[in-house]
């Protein structure tokens, strides 16, 4: 039979559901995507940081003047980088969280004060506001003090008292502690959602609103926690409490769901359909005329987003477990005999019959609304609609670690019009998958597992114009070396003899730094003591004061040998590890660094400290940029490939499948590239004789980007091809690549 020259068109997407006989797709791959129908590889990643905290379990951007806000959200704090562009940044900072009082202790009754019982007692002092209490005086002494308005920004062990004004208008010396507060708590469970809102009515700031839910395990949950507010320029978020207005309750806004903004409105919500919003402009008045408390569904509402583009505004979407809510803004007054009541909010439910898999798998793209069902996947585009998946359906809910469901997250890539969710798979606790939605191109595939999907949270590229992600590697706690440190009582600085191992970041551990000391600065320092003795040919010298020198240190001075070092201190005598090559007099430089650590000492002393790495650690990555993974100055190959469908005569060629194919092998004897392509690429060729049988499969055969053809001899019956990317700096399109076949030399 003649030879012919095919082009080779399997069907864009990666079909893991069916067998691969009876797919017209690509049969696997592994960190590819779809554009024009042709695979090419995804973009590769490089670390914003190595030292974030994690799991991370809620992430959020903000970008103003060319800085870009990442707030990390983890199991025990929240935390923020700011990065430029160009994803370079100055470091990690943490959140301090304050709160309204909850509970007192250490009372100290002072003297003087007139007895009596007193009431709403303004409490002064510790960095909160607003608090009071009933306060009753006997013996000249405060002895009760029971908090009537918690007030808020408090911090723990705040030290408070009140005026005597309030307490008869005499005495002194009342005091009282705060134990504990109302903020957020650290959980294994919490799992944040971010938004953020402007505070017109108060501060005038642009404020970062935050909820840290109890949903990891179950997305049912129903403890509640309290939602978070302060500046998105600060450091510091405390709880929403209704505490302005016409008549302040002074409760705290405590959901178990979560919080997103319908702009100027602040939307919370939570168990039995609860959906809740605060007054427009003001956080911290919740029952004024326009804000509304209701229950709209019989189950728990776990995620909402606002609607852009509607004819009502502002308005918004709430998934509830069962149900989907529109909730717009919709002033109806409504007047009955002499009485007018005015309803700001309409509440339509959009179905009562959906489903939800995790509240972190919605996302909006162009105005339409994607999410995974608990057994499909769904839109809402003015109605509810299943999205067809004849793809890879089964490969996500046959392999998804279903306990692990509330990991689940949604991430887009509208450069290349995908919707990413990624999930944990098999065994897995945290996500190790993803699959790939491309609304542009119609056709699903998934990353096969590949490493850039390790991921446990992310937010999709707007301003910042990279999507990130946050990785699931944890450091552990390794000793990196040992030197000898002093150390003051109360003082977070210790000193150390020069050494180019120690840095910014690492753990300190010794008798007298508390746990988890971490060093902060760096900065060279001298210990100038005056010689008191030192003979020339000796190997000690006696010192003024031996304050700030420590081992290892070198010593430079007159009649100090060369390359001397500090190798014994005795009170102020000091052993050098040469001998002195002269009488030793005047000042002395001892060279050493000066290390400010996260805590203070809490003793006086040289001693051992080990510096050690710090234990779960997370690296926050900024994807589609490149081509490989780049850690600091280290860049690594990432690996991508991509699988032919079956292209034998039995499916009727290479160019297109057929009902009724020729029965005779394929013999393929030359494939000629046609490739934008970075670096070599290989290809071998698979298949089989019947689709039940095992695959053969060729050595690799070498291209790049100057190889025109490639000869061989390779027939199967059911025949497929293996293109593969794996070289630093790799990267490819695919084009239209020729295949010339001809019938094999074997019969079935």
């Amino acid at each position: 039979m003649t030879k012919k020259v095919f082009s080779l068109d399997t069907q864009p997407g990666i079909q893991r559901d069916g067998t691969i006989f009876d797919a017209t797709c690509y049969a696997d791959g592994l960190w590819v995507r779809f554009q024009r129908g042709r695979p090419r590889k995804i973009g590769g990643y490089r670390a914003i940081v190595t030292d974030a905290h994690g799991y991370s379990r809620g992430m959020y951007v903000n970008s103003v003047d060319g800085n870009n806000q990442v707030f990390n959200g983890y199991d025990e704090g929240l935390e923020v980088v700011n990065i430029d562009n160009d994803g370079i940044g100055s470091g990690i900072n943490q959140f301090t969280f304050t709160g309204p009082l909850l509970t007192l202790n250490t009372l100290v009754g002072g003297s003087g004060y007139v007895n009596g019982s007193y009431t709403l007692v303004p409490l002064t002092g510790g960095a909160g506001s607003g608090a009071k209490a009933s306060i009753t005086v006997a013996g000249g002494a405060v002895t009760v003090v029971t908090i009537t308005s918690y007030g808020n920004d408090y911090v723990v062990g705040n030290t408070l008292s009140a005026s005597n004004a309030n307490l008869g208008g005499s005495g002194s010396g009342f005091s009282i502690v705060v134990a504990t507060i109302t903020t957020f708590t650290a959980n294994d469970l919490n799992l944040w959602q971010f938004d953020s809102s402007y505070d017109a009515q108060g501060s005038g700031n642009q404020l970062l609103v935050a909820h840290a839910g109890l949903n990891l395990a179950q997305i049912d949950a129903t403890a509640v926690s309290p939602v978070l507010a302060g500046s998105i320029a600060g450091l510091t978020l405390s709880p929403l409490v209704d505490s302005t207005g016409t008549t302040p309750t002074g409760d705290i806004i405590e959901v178990s769901g979560g919080v997103v903004v319908l702009h100027p409105y602040i939307f919370v919500y939570g168990d039995n359909g609860l959906i809740k919003n605060c007054v427009a402009g003001d956080p911290y008045d919740w029952n004024g005329a326009d804000s509304n408390e209701t229950n709209v569904a019989s189950t728990k509402i776990v995620k909402g987003l606002p609607v852009r583009g509607g004819s009502n505004a502002p308005s918004g979407l709430f998934w509830a477990l069962d149900s989907l809510i529109r909730v717009s803004y919709s002033p109806t007054t409504i007047t009955v005999g002499a009485t007018s009541s005015t309803f700001y909010w309409r509440y339509d439910i959009v179905s009562s019959q959906s489903s939800i898999l995790s509240s972190q798998s919605v996302i909006e793209y162009d105005g339409v609304y994607y999410w995974c069902g608990s057994d499909r996947f769904l839109l809402y585009n003015g109605t509810v609609k299943e999205i067809p998946n004849t793809f890879n359906q089964n490969y996500f809910f046959d392999n998804l670690n279903y306990a692990q469901r509330q990991k689940v997250y949604a991430n887009k890539v509208p450069r290349f019009g995908e919707i990413w969710w990624f999930f944990p798979s098999g065994d897995s606790e945290e996500c190790n998958d993803a699959i790939i939605y491309n609304v542009r191109e119609n056709v699903w595939y998934d990353v096969g597992e590949a490493l850039g999907a390790s991921r446990s949270a992310g937010y999709f590229s707007q301003v910042f114009h990279y999507p990130i992600n946050a990785g699931t590697i944890k450091t552990t706690q390794d000793v990196l070396f040992s030197a000898s440190i002093a150390t003051t009582n109360a003082s977070a600085n210790i000193t150390i003899a020069p050494n180019n191992l120690v840095a910014v970041g690492q753990l300190v551990i010794s008798a007298s730094l508390p746990a988890n000391s971490v060093i902060n600065t760096i900065v060279a320092t001298l210990a100038s003591p005056t010689a008191v003795s030192g003979v020339s040919g000796a190997s000690t010298i006696v010192v003024s004061s031996a304050t700030g020198i420590l081992r290892n240190q070198a010593v430079t001075g007159t009649g100090i040998g060369v390359g001397a070092v500090v190798t014994v201190i005795a009170g102020t005598t000091i052993t050098l590890s040469v001998v002195n090559s002269a009488t030793v007099s005047g000042a002395l430089s001892f060279a050493g660094l000066t290390v400010t650590l996260s805590k203070v000492a809490t003793a006086t002393t040289i001693e051992t400290a080990t510096f050690n790495t710090v234990a779960d650690l997370i690296t926050l990555w900024q994807h589609e940029i490149g081509t490989d993974e780049v850690v600091a100055t280290e860049s690594n190959a990432i690996e991508s490939y991509f699988e032919t469908s079956d292209l034998g005569w039995v499916q009727g060629g290479p160019s297109q499948s057929s009902a009724v194919g020729d029965n005779f092998w394929l013999r393929l004897e030359r494939v000629e590239p046609d490739f934008i392509q970075t670096g070599e690429m290989t290809f071998r060729v698979t298949g089989r004789s019947f689709a039940q049988s095992e695959d053969v499969t060729s050595d690799p055969y070498t291209f790049d980007s100057d190889t025109g053809k490639i000869d061989m001899r390779e027939q199967r019956r059911e025949i497929r091809l293996i293109f593969k990317s794996n070289v630093q700096g790799g990267n490819y399109q695919m084009g239209r690549v020729l295949l010339s076949a001809t019938v094999g030399d074997v019969r079935p």
